[in-house]
């Protein structure tokens, strides 16, 4: 019994973990908060902010899904690593793909999502005292993954040539201790940024050379145009003596909802995971991964009507900004368009807060280049989530916006 003399305290503060401390502020707060508050009070937001497909999985997939979901036996706890038949189903996937060998038992691993499994190997891989090496500008969970497991990170320039490597390998040699981890992610996000066969060679020397794990995050692997085919960092000779390869079905099967994605190469660091997954989770709902199961076996032509749709957008999007004055690539992957707005344009505003202004007055969401990293800045992320009609409406409302406040421009959007 507490001594009742003691005065009681009415009001405490409880602290969180150190580690949640160490987190910055999350950049995209203020934008999902003024989100909200103009839908709330009707305005019809295009919301162009993050990589949510909004077209719908193959049907065969849905179907699949709802039968097995009525089996009560799929109604337990399943494997943590994942079905033995979903694993095979992804390394067949890679041999067809990618020529890559793998065995489904020790090489390949079911997450739910890749970003629970990067963020999970990023526990298993790194502690206080280790350090990542991650290019800037980076898909947040890089940096932050990193950061949750007690890590530290240092930035280098995104890059996709000889320069890019020859940065990582400075690095390597410089610091000490020496990095643990090099956090690769191609095709990039979010700028889109794609490398070509024999990119991955001298990474995979470097880290023989250096002693040091890769993990590349393939999220955009199979969301490709023009006839480009991004290449596998697996594909490489003694890529699997020293990492690993992200890989999901959300992207190509527009499937993010159902949260299924793999791990594949480095037996060792696959082990690592598992072990961490075998103490926090049950693995995914068993129905879910069997309609994955039928997503990988015969839904290949859906990937291809996927990306002609994400193309089409993506050329509305690209010759729209264009037009408009901004500077933009056509990317040859993913579901994004990286732009860099003019200054006069942005009234000379931090990306964070032209986009807060685009929401406000232009009624379109869309990330700022300054939350993906320092090297984001001048520049803005566009997703490719909506139809093309909905995409142009977009572009004109974001023209009405910059010209109101630059009366002299010029437009044909």
């Amino acid at each position: 019994m507490p001594d009742p003399s003691t005065p009681l305290r009415t009001s405490f503060k409880i602290e969180p973990a150190q580690r949640i401390t160490r987190l910055p502020p999350y950049l995209f707060g203020r934008l999902n908060a003024l989100k909200l508050a103009k839908r709330q009070q009707g305005a019809d937001i295009i919301d162009l902010g993050m990589g949510n497909p909004s077209d719908g999985a193959p049907q065969v997939v849905i179907d699949k899904l709802c039968e097995a979901a009525r089996d009560p036996r799929n109604h337990r706890y399943s494997a943590s690593k994942g079905i033995t038949n979903l694993r095979r189903e992804i390394a067949k996937k890679y041999e067809r793909k990618w020529n890559v060998q793998l065995d489904p038992e020790t090489e390949v691993l079911a997450c739910i999502g890749s970003k629970e499994g990067f963020s999970h190997m990023c526990l298993a891989m790194m502690g206080p005292g280790d350090t990542a090496i991650v290019p800037d500008p980076a898909f947040p969970i890089h940096n932050y993954g990193v950061a949750l497991a007690g890590g530290n990170v240092v930035s280098v320039p995104l890059g996709n040539d000889e320069e890019f490597i020859k940065n990582v390998i400075m690095v390597i040699e410089h610091l000490y201790p020496k990095p643990k981890l090099l956090i690769l992610n191609y095709p990039h996000n979010p700028t889109a940024m794609t490398v070509d066969q024999g990119f991955f060679e001298p990474v995979v020397e470097a880290a023989k050379k250096f002693g040091v794990a890769v993990i590349n995050d393939f999220a955009y692997g199979e969301t490709c145009f023009d006839g480009y085919e991004a290449p596998s960092f697996l594909s490489v000779k003694g890529a699997k003596d020293i990492g690993v390869e992200f890989i999901t079905l959300s992207k190509p099967y527009s499937m993010a909802g159902f949260r299924i994605g793999f791990v594949a190469g480095n037996k060792d660091m696959i082990n690592y995971l598992a072990t961490i997954k075998g103490y926090y989770d049950y693995g995914i709902f068993q129905p879910l991964q069997i309609a994955g199961i039928i997503a990988l076996r015969g839904c290949e032509d859906f990937i291809v009507e996927q990306n002609l749709r994400y193309q089409s957008r993506r050329d509305v999007v690209c010759d729209g900004l264009r037009r408009i004055g901004w500077e933009v690539e056509r990317p040859r992957a993913t579901m994004f368009v990286w732009a860099k707005v003019p200054q006069e344009h942005s009234q000379g505003k931090g990306s964070i807060d032209f986009a807060m202004d685009l929401m406000e007055h232009a009624e379109v969401a869309i990330s700022p280049g300054r939350a993906f990293g320092e090297r984001g800045e001048d520049y803005m992320r566009i997703a490719l989530v909506e139809n093309e009609q909905r995409l142009r409406q977009a572009v004109r409302n974001i023209s009405r916006f910059v010209r109101k406040n630059q009366p002299d421009m010029e437009t044909k959007s």
